[in-house]
């Protein structure tokens, strides 16, 4: 989910390492989930729906065989009210992405609790970050060493207060982490090692992270258990070369029809202590329904051996 719009509904490859995931998968005979399931949707990528009917949106994705969501905001419902559609469409939410308000945590934290969340997960901080920082010290693009300092700063505070409040707080990223500062330096790589791994952890958004020309594969084997979740999403080839910070997105992909295959990552993943994995999509959605869409991540992600 991009940053500007998972907060608006709030409110509301590179090298050789990338070569391996890049290729439309082949459908296969269904085999077991992969981690031994459930599998899980992040309800962003369904929110159109979510919004027009709640309820029946829940059950829907359910009846396509999700077990997990992670949701993205309750649209008029609060966090209680959302729970209980949760409750009766029999599917659990191990993950929440919250507003965050440095001044007011308790508030996100009370929202996780009140969806039986474990996870209180962030959409980026980038907007917090900027809103306090001097003028000229942000940048609209990729992330600068001193903005992922400030970032790795604010994330540990909301960490520890996380953790105070019996909950675990993860980062999620965009593909602005991966932009080159310089020397190979990349913002992702200083919030990773500024933050403290028993305060924070990351969720890593493999679509984004692949269009900012990284690997995930590598990071789970450089940082075991520092991503117990991840988003599968994929989008529309846009070429060899990593894109710019600046440059257009190309358009989301349904799973099995981009140009990322899952198989290795979820592999490497596992090993790396995954826990639970959510499927997601970005817009727009031209060839079929948002839900239509969603059935079609869960049966790929089902086709894995």
């Amino acid at each position: 989910m991009s940053a500007t719009t998972r907060r608006a509904f709030l409110g509301r490859t590179g090298a050789l390492g990338l070569a391996g995931l890049i290729g439309q998968a082949a459908p296969s005979v269904l085999r077991a989930m992969p981690l031994g399931g459930p599998i899980g949707i992040q309800l962003y990528a369904v929110k159109d729906a979510l919004q027009a009917n709640p309820a029946a949106t829940l059950r829907a994705v359910r009846a396509i065989g999700y077990g997990e969501v992670e949701t993205a905001g309750f649209g008029q419902l609060s966090a209680r009210q959302f729970r209980g559609l949760l409750d009766d469409a029999g599917l659990a939410c191990p993950s929440a992405h919250l507003q965050f308000d440095p001044r007011n945590l308790g508030a996100a934290f009370d929202d996780a609790h009140a969806l039986g969340a474990r996870y209180a997960a962030s959409g980026s901080l980038r907007a917090l970050i900027q809103r306090d920082a001097q003028p000229g010290a942000g940048s609209p693009t990729g992330m600068r060493l001193e903005e992922a300092r400030r970032t790795a700063e604010l994330a540990n505070r909301i960490g520890e207060q996380a953790r105070r409040a019996g909950l675990e707080y993860a980062y999620h990223n965009h593909d602005f982490e991966f932009a080159d500062q310089g020397a190979g330096a990349i913002g992702y790589d200083l919030l990773l090692r500024e933050t403290d791994p028993g305060l924070v952890k990351f969720e890593i958004d493999c679509g984004w992270m692949t269009l900012g020309g990284r690997d995930p594969r590598e990071y789970f084997a450089r940082y075991p258990n520092r991503f117990p979740m991840i988003h599968v999403k994929d989008f529309l080839p846009a070429g060899a070369q990593p894109r710019t910070p600046d440059a257009p997105a190309p358009a989301g992909a349904e799973l099995g029809h981009g140009m990322i295959d899952y198989r290795p990552i979820l592999v490497a993943a596992e090993k790396a202590g995954l826990k639970h994995y959510f499927a997601e999509q970005e817009g727009p959605f031209t060839r079929m329904s948002q839900l239509d869409a969603a059935r079609q991540a869960y049966e790929y992600l089902r086709s894995l051996p």
